[in-house]
């Protein structure tokens, strides 16, 4: 019975919005673009808009073939189901947290642009002076779904779906858009501060990161923690981080914001930076005695990928090979200092999108007019942003997860888990599994 009124709740809300929506009033000049409007960065910011939408099928392969093979489902739909979720939420306010007019510096207004209202055709002087605010917001969506998905590796074969749901709604609200906020809002705190992050290498990795840390200690381990893993399906994975790899062009090339050198420069450092990360683990597990593995060039290409995210328009691609290179090497032992611990990130989402999405940004305040430019000051406050963005993170990630666990118990019963969440979850089943 309990079961049935969650869902009673989340179809009730379905209702109301649906409701909210067709009492919104919408000008039809809103869809006539201006005279700033410039065609070429228009077809750009689609194209890139689209590829960033992929990176999320692409984290469902890359983490569904992590997992035993009783998960794999399971771990697909959590990263498959955020475009839904934050698809829902991103119009009906979370872009107005994110980019509405500035409250203090820390948040945006909810009445700003609530169920994209004045969101249309029409260039924005602040946030899009090129290209129609829609496209803006649209491309702004897809990051703010796969950080939530990227937090689902930590706590994966042990979550329970409707318990994921709520927290999913409430990271989106309470962490992601007041990032987003401080670092990319013309008036947030960090942006004022000078911090520069591209395209995301605090607001979507190191939030991302440090949620999955959090996560995994307040669900604890997994029954079958000590045992040996083997993953379901290595072939997914290659898939998953290929798409990645494709769709980190937007990404990262997307967050000039228009068809320029920037996007060119952003791009050749993306591909660049991934295949330094590829060949450096791959390299360097090797030296450790490991063999050449599938899986390390798949995780590899990966780290380098977050690494490069949040100075990909600014550094030169030479400077891309060193930060890819750094980072490859912490991320590679922090996944080795993490498997000596208790803490069980089933699938390294702290040890590689968190440690490499906060050292990224450090290495930007190294190489971004910064201290190798002699300037400190620039090094200095990106180590401050880092504390800040984790810290907040942290303390905020554990209570909504505290929070969520009171309405709705985050981690399924010993009998559910041990059955596997494909089945007990949601009565499906891969293959003969």
């Amino acid at each position: 019975m309990k079961r049935k009124k969650r869902w009673i709740v989340m179809m009730s809300l379905m209702v109301l919005l649906s409701i909210w929506g067709v009492l919104t009033p919408e000008s039809p000049e809103l869809w006539m673009p201006d005279q700033y409007f410039d065609a070429a960065n228009v077809a750009w910011m689609i194209t890139a808009t689209i590829f960033v939408l992929m990176m999320t099928p692409g984290l469902s392969f890359f983490y569904g073939g992590m997992v035993g093979r009783k998960n794999i489902i399971s771990t697909i739909l959590q990263s498959f189901i955020a475009m839904g979720v934050i698809s829902v939420i991103w119009v009906a306010v979370g872009f107005s947290l994110a980019f509405g007019d500035d409250l203090g510096h820390f948040i945006g207004n909810p009445l700003t642009f609530p169920m994209f209202t004045h969101v249309g055709a029409k260039t924005d002087l602040f946030l899009a002076p090129t290209i129609p605010l829609a496209l803006y917001a649209l491309f702004q969506m897809k990051f703010a779904i796969i950080t939530p998905s990227l937090i689902t590796g930590s706590f994966a074969e042990r979550v329970h779906f409707s318990g994921y749901l709520v927290f999913l709604a409430l990271f989106s609200i309470f962490v992601y858009c007041p990032l987003a906020h401080w670092t990319w809002h013309p008036d947030g705190f960090l942006r004022q501060m000078g911090v520069l992050d591209f395209a995301g290498g605090i607001v979507v990795h190191a939030s991302s990161g440090v949620a999955a840390l959090t996560g995994a200690l307040f669900l604890g381990r997994r029954k079958n923690a000590a045992t040996p893993h083997v993953p379901a399906n290595i072939p997914f994975v290659v898939l998953g981080a290929a798409m990645l790899w494709l769709g980190w062009f937007g990404f990262n090339a997307g967050s000039s914001l228009a068809a320029d050198g920037i996007a060119v420069k952003a791009f050749l450092n993306t591909n660049t930076a991934s295949a330094t990360a590829m060949m450096t683990w791959l390299f360097f597990d090797c030296l450790r005695g490991r063999k050449p593995s599938a899986m390390g060039a798949a995780v590899g290409a990966v780290v380098g990928l977050v690494a490069i995210t949040p100075s990909a328009g600014y550094v030169t691609v030479g400077e891309s090979i060193m930060i890819a290179f750094l980072t490859t090497l912490v991320c590679n032992i922090a996944v080795y200092w993490k498997n000596k611990t208790h803490v069980d990130d089933a699938l390294d989402v702290f040890p590689t999108h968190g440690v490499g999405g906060i050292f990224g940004t450090i290495l930007t305040g190294v190489f971004v007019h910064g201290l190798l430019d002699g300037n400190i000051h620039m090094f200095l406050i990106h180590l401050l942003a880092v504390v800040i963005v984790c810290g907040y993170t942290f303390v905020v990630s554990y209570i909504l997860y505290w929070l969520t666990n009171k309405m709705i118990p985050m981690r399924v019963s010993p009998e559910s888990e041990a059955a596997g969440l494909d089945k007990s979850q949601h009565d499906e089943c891969y293959g003969n599994g």
